[in-house]
């Protein structure tokens, strides 16, 4: 028999809080976190925007030594683990057998930062001066390994790498995981730290992001007609998934039930969306949850504010549940938090957690000219009450990659 999943616990490291009560009320009061770029000098780059995480310390939350052995994206990893551990109530060596604790974290990207800085050494000083830690702090995988390390959880470990999918792949594979008995705990989410010069340059050179640098704080405006592409984000969103049986044994606090999950291959372009493969993914996630589609009260968008994506998932939405896309609420996070790539599946994950919990729909802000050809409702700038049972939340990468997850308010 199938076990039922619920969520247990919640962390977050964004531009828009690094503690879920910050991040949250920054999403009701409609908050871009979008400013110039600090880490690195942008004046010649086309794009010099994004939502960058200021003045973060990793010893805030763990020690110099350990994390000058991690990359900016395992340093959020764990920071935002550490803070779900906690938001969850689990110690997991006294409250559960840890190798029934396992961690599906994932990277699109990976170490970027690692791989820019030790590629300059070995430039500039050749092969004997790169750092014994480049390889381990650069793969994707070591953000799944250094949690595990961290919070000595000992079951299934591993990695998606879907590109912007990968946060979404990992929530609904650890899903999967517990549902059918393999474990009864699992960290689940994305890490992303790819504002670098680097990773900036590449996506200019796609012409992927936007340009409205005078304007930050309107850069990102999903749906809306002058949306002219999406804004780097970085950060990490995790979540506790737990067995229900096990959740109930030591009286956990529950956000809501995981109860669907779909992927679908476009087969179509290594950039562009496929609306076919999008819609092909939601319907199976439906179906996974054992649900009608009228049943769905709100999806949290893809949505990267690109003008090819936000028409193509407006046109999937409308093929995957017919007439009733008119009837539900969709909003892109994105235009406050920046497209996370990586991350952006389990910070978006998150959010449809505490809009259940909350009964109130986040916005999509910077919506003022509304694209005749994104003709759903996409709750333009004000947050909204709503008795939400049922939520989507969708995760589109390159290489034609999409995931889906439903989540429900849990009832016992």
């Amino acid at each position: 028999m199938n076990q039922r999943v619920v969520i247990t616990g919640l962390g977050v490291m964004s531009a828009l809080g690094r503690d879920l009560e910050t991040f949250w009320n920054s999403l009701m009061e409609g908050r871009s976190g979008v400013s110039m770029i600090e880490q690195f000098d942008v004046s010649e780059y086309p794009t010099r925007i994004a939502a960058e995480i200021k003045n973060f310390n990793p010893e805030d939350y763990f020690d110099k030594k350990e994390a000058r052995r991690m990359d900016r994206f395992v340093q959020f990893a764990v920071a935002a683990s550490l803070m779900a551990v906690k938001d969850a109530g689990l110690n997991i060596k006294e409250d559960t057998d840890p190798e029934r604790v396992g961690v599906y974290v994932g990277s699109g990207i990976g170490g970027l930062s690692t791989w820019e800085e030790q590629h300059k050494i070995l430039l500039e000083k050749g092969p004997k001066r790169v750092s014994p830690f480049f390889i381990p702090m650069m793969i994707a995988n070591m953000a799944s390994g250094q949690i595990s390390m961290m919070t000595g959880a000992k079951g299934p470990n591993s990695t998606a790498v879907t590109a912007c999918a990968t946060g979404t792949h990992s929530i609904g594979d650890a899903f999967k995981t517990i549902q059918r008995g393999d474990a009864d705990v699992m960290i689940a989410g994305g890490a992303e730290a790819t504002i670098s010069p680097t990773g900036v340059a590449g996506f200019c050179a796609l012409r992927a992001m936007s340009t409205r640098n005078d304007e930050p704080e309107k850069a990102s405006r999903p749906f809306d007609i002058g949306r002219d592409g999406f804004v780097m984000g970085e950060g990490s969103g995790i979540l506790i998934l737990e067995s229900l049986e096990h959740a109930q044994k030591r009286g956990a606090r529950i956000y809501g039930e995981v109860i669907g999950y779909g992927m679908s291959g476009d087969a179509y372009h290594m950039t562009d969306p496929d609306p076919d493969g999008a819609a092909r993914c939601m319907v199976k996630a439906v179906k996974d949850a054992g649900i009608p589609f009228e049943a769905v009260d709100y999806i949290n968008a893809h949505g990267t504010s690109t003008p090819v994506g936000d028409k193509s998932e407006t046109t999937a939405v409308k093929k995957a549940f017919g007439d009733h896309a008119y009837k539900l609420a969709v909003s892109s996070t994105k235009s406050m938090t920046g497209h996370l790539l990586g991350a952006a599946g389990g910070v978006e994950a998150l959010i449809c957690a505490l809009a259940l919990k909350n009964s109130i729909i986040p916005p999509t802000i910077n919506l003022e000219d509304q694209d005749p050809e994104c003709d759903l409702d996409y709750v333009p700038n004000t947050p909204r009450p709503a008795d939400l049972k049922v939520v989507m939340s969708n995760s589109f990468g390159f290489g034609g990659h999409n995931a889906t997850i439903i989540m429900k308010k849990y009832e016992a």
